[in-house]
């Protein structure tokens, strides 16, 4: 089922013109960055299919990629590199990508519908939504962004160095994942808060 407009719409009933639906991905990969994207769609159903980026095949999210960025009225990403998370915490570092991509829009939004969490010291009116990237237009398009824009950075990683199969598993813990990170350690991509239990002993 695809994601529906009704709380944008009504939203839009109480005033608000630029609503931006606001998600991340990457949180659980044991290495590359957290993206974050905020989209903020025109009102109407423009776009057919939009649902939370999970429930879709990757051929299926970069059609739609193609479509939210033609057809949105602005979008903006945040990127919390390794460093940031490690620093941070994967929470917090989650947080400031998701604040950064909102701050990134222009023009600003009037509102913000942010996917399970509120964004601390956001400077506009928010709402968490849990589920919302099944359940908010705007924040399922902002799910499809976020993922898509992860998976290529992903993949230009794995041009680099392709030891690790980035470009098939985008750094989630995927059994050959952990296989080559015991044979080759872990690399700087990867996020050194985030250590396999069962390879702790192997991983420098």
């Amino acid at each position: 089922m695809s994601a529906r407009r009704t709380i944008e719409n009504e939203l839009r009933r109480l005033g608000f013109a630029r609503i931006a639906g606001v998600d991340e991905v990457g949180r659980g990969s044991l290495a590359g960055p957290v993206v974050a994207a905020a989209v903020v769609l025109p009102p109407g159903d423009r776009l057919v299919g939009l649902r939370d980026s999970k429930l879709l095949t990757a051929a299926a999210r970069d059609r739609l990629y193609e479509k939210i960025l033609t057809a949105c009225v602005s979008w903006s990403v945040g990127v919390g590199d390794t460093e940031a998370i490690d620093r941070l915490n994967i929470h917090r570092a989650s947080l400031v990508a998701m604040r950064a991509a909102v701050t990134g829009l222009a023009p600003l939004p009037d509102f913000a519908l942010v996917d399970a969490f509120r964004i601390p010291d956001l400077f506009i009116p928010q709402r968490g939504i849990v589920g919302g990237d099944r359940r908010c237009a705007g924040v399922a398009a902002a799910s499809i962004v976020a993922k898509v824009f992860r998976d290529r950075l992903m993949i230009k990683l794995h041009r680099t160095d392709s030891r690790y199969g980035f470009d098939r598993h985008k750094g989630y813990g995927t059994a050959d994942h952990l296989t080559a990170l015991a044979r080759y350690g872990y690399s700087p991509a990867h996020r050194r808060s985030f250590r396999p239990t069962a390879l702790s002993d192997t991983i420098d």
